[in-house]
């Protein structure tokens, strides 16, 4: 045990003289100070474990004198004592700071010998079996770096109050400041993987282990690299962190699930598991990855090529995690009610394009960069996918399918109601069409592609009512179901970014072609029976000889009945729209009305007792107006 902590003392010695010293001049002097004080610190016993050559910084080198393998010899066996004695140590090395700083000199001096004497390790047989004795060793003490490494590495994140610790991003640049504070988290069970938890707040970056820690990992680090084994310490760094990020996702509520696993689910299932996806993404692009990439340039400072690599393997899963999910989304089914949360995911996206191009500037790297940018651009097609999807519906849509009283047909309903929700994302989707190339419809140049998919859709959708509206027996109520169909597109288009979409022409035209189903209406449904009480009329009776004033007053009666008992089951759904109707109808029927009344009474065949011969009076033909179009059954009222 003695010699044992007297080994630990010149070790100390030595890298107090190493560290200080800034040639092996200045070394040497330090030494002879420790001699003056201490026997113990003789250049005689110091110098034989000094190893290699200058370039090992070591004191005492022997890689100097290039013609004296016994030199060599002796500095490897001296070394190899020291090493060993670390390499099979039952306890962390690095539990003790100045066995971990003797252990790295150790090595430095070792890996200098190697190198100084490699270049005429050819010539002498003797020298080439001490190198490659030398290597062996040098094998075994990286080994037991790289054990020291993992631990190091998982005992700081245990340590290191759940290996959380947030700084503002703009402190990012002071190392110095070592006493941040730390955010209070849940207890971990034992043996449970320290993680990230949940957060809102993006000018973060999180310290995953403590500064001293990651101060020792560069140490090892730089001597993995320097020995040559710069891919395993990446492989056992990654292997580490990669463990915390996945974990941190998983916290997150970010399942793991493969493009198959999720094209099995539900869409209400999706639906949850695109917000999920949505927090977990933007927590993991800018607060862990960025973190991570920090921690990594840290532990491997000098060394980029090391600190790329690690990054990328330490992010690759969860980043294909990420990717993967929103691939089966963009790839798998295309019905239209998946529009709005597809927006979300391709706006989201768009949106952490720019931490992607950042995490994942590096060659390790650019493969995440470029399929990150291709799942985006899937997600595009996938939106005007869903476009071309709500064509077919309305193409498909059955012409058959009679609305009672002319009414508001379903899928009008439905295809405004979803153009309007969809066009609150107008920026996007202007977006998404613009790259799909669409090719402008004719007199539609000024038109943005967005502009254009919609016009094109509201034909589609007009030209589905035109063939509906047939299907009505009755010439007026065709005529009233268009209005009412039309009214309500224009309405939905006018106070939405649809007309803006469509521009103010469109909205003029189709309040030009309501106008004309009015008058429409008003032909087909009245000018029969008006032609009763017009004089210049000469309507004929059942025998074909021109009526009398008893008989058009009987016809009259007798029309306005059959009409009004079937126009009060109409529907006409708009207020202001049914009002205008009842006023227009009054205006054609009571003045022609009141007009023949007084020719009525007069008339020789009627005589005195015309009232008899009146079913109604003005004042119950303008009530009977006001009851059109309730979409309901009422009967006519008359004065008997």
């Amino acid at each position: 045990m003695a010699e044992n902590g007297e080994e630990k003392l010149l070790a100390m010695a030595r890298h107090i003289a190493k560290t200080l010293g800034r040639d092996e001049t200045m070394a040497d002097d330090i030494l002879q100070i420790f001699s003056s004080f201490d026997g113990r610190f003789s250049r005689e016993r110091l110098a034989p474990a000094a190893g290699g050559g200058g370039g090992g910084g070591g004191v005492g080198s022997v890689a100097g004198d290039e013609n004296d393998p016994r030199g060599l010899e002796r500095a490897v066996a001296a070394l190899e004592r020291q090493i060993l004695q670390y390499v099979n140590a039952d306890h962390p090395i690095w539990s003790d700071s100045a066995d971990a700083a003797a252990f790295l000199d150790s090595l430095d001096d070792l890996i200098a010998t190697v190198r100084d004497w490699s270049p005429v390790a050819a010539a002498d047989q003797s020298v080439a079996a001490c190198l490659a004795r030398a290597d062996d060793l040098l094998q075994q003490g990286v080994f037991r770096l790289e054990e020291e490494f993992r631990l190091l590495m998982e005992r700081g994140g245990e340590s290191f109050e759940l290996t959380r610790q947030y700084r503002g991003a703009n402190s990012l640049d002071s190392e110095e400041e070592e006493e941040d504070e730390a955010v209070d988290g849940e207890e971990e069970e034992e043996g449970e993987i320290a993680v990230a938890q949940p957060l809102t707040d993006y000018g973060v970056v999180i310290d995953a282990l403590p500064s001293g820690t990651i101060n020792d990992l560069h140490e090892i680090a730089r001597r993995m690299v320097a020995a040559g084994f710069g891919k395993e310490c990446s492989h056992v760094y990654s292997s580490c962190r990669r463990e915390f990020l996945e974990e941190s996702v998983s916290r997150l509520g970010l399942r793991k699930l493969s493009i198959a696993e999720a094209q099995k689910l539900q869409w209400a299932e999706l639906e949850d598991e695109i917000d999920k996806w949505i927090k977990a993404a933007n927590v993991a692009l800018r607060i862990l990855f960025p973190s991570e990439r920090r921690l990594c340039d840290r532990v491997f400072f000098g060394f980029s090529s090391a600190a790329d690599l690690s990054f990328m393997e330490v992010c690759r899963g969860t980043t294909v995690q990420i990717l993967n999910f929103v691939d089966a989304i963009a790839i798998g089914t295309r019905s239209p009610e998946r529009l709005f949360k597809v927006l979300d995911l391709f706006e989201m996206l768009r949106d952490l394009m720019p931490e992607f191009e950042s995490n994942f500037s590096d060659q390790y790297c650019v493969v995440l960069r470029n399929d990150a940018v291709a799942v985006w651009k899937r997600l595009g097609e996938a939106v005007r996918g869903i476009f071309m999807e709500l064509e077919n519906l309305i193409r498909r849509d059955p012409a058959r399918t009679r609305v009672p009283g002319g009414g508001l047909h379903p899928i009008t309903r439905y295809v405004m109601n979803y153009l309007r929700a969809a066009c609150r994302s107008r920026e996007t989707l202007e977006q998404v069409f613009d790259d799909g190339g669409n090719v402008g419809l004719a007199n539609d140049v000024a038109r943005s592609s967005l502009g254009v998919q919609m016009v094109w859709i509201m034909e589609l959708l007009e030209s589905n009512l035109e063939m509906k509206a047939k299907i009505y027996d009755n010439p007026a109520l065709s005529a009233v179901f268009m209005m009412n169909n039309g009214r309500y597109i224009v309405q939905k288009v006018k106070d939405s970014e649809l007309g803006t979409l469509l521009g103010d022409d469109w909205i003029r035209k189709h309040l030009a072609k309501i106008r004309q189903f009015h008058t429409t209406y008003q032909r087909t449904s009245w000018n029969g029976t008006l032609e009763y009480l017009r004089d210049t009329s000469k309507p004929l009776n059942a025998a074909g000889q021109p009526m009398s004033m008893r008989e058009r007053m009987k016809a009259f009666s007798t029309s306005l009945d059959n009409i009004y008992k079937a126009q009060s089951q109409w529907v006409i759904f708009d207020e202001q729209l049914r009002k205008e109707l009842r006023v227009a109808v009054a205006n054609l029927l009571i003045p022609a009305y009141n007009n023949f009344i007084p020719r009525f009474r007069n008339s020789p065949e009627v005589g005195k007792h015309y009232d008899k011969y009146l079913k109604y009076s003005s004042e119950e033909l303008e009530a009977l107006c006001n009851r059109l179009f309730q979409g309901g059954t009422s009967s006519a009222g008359s004065r008997k």
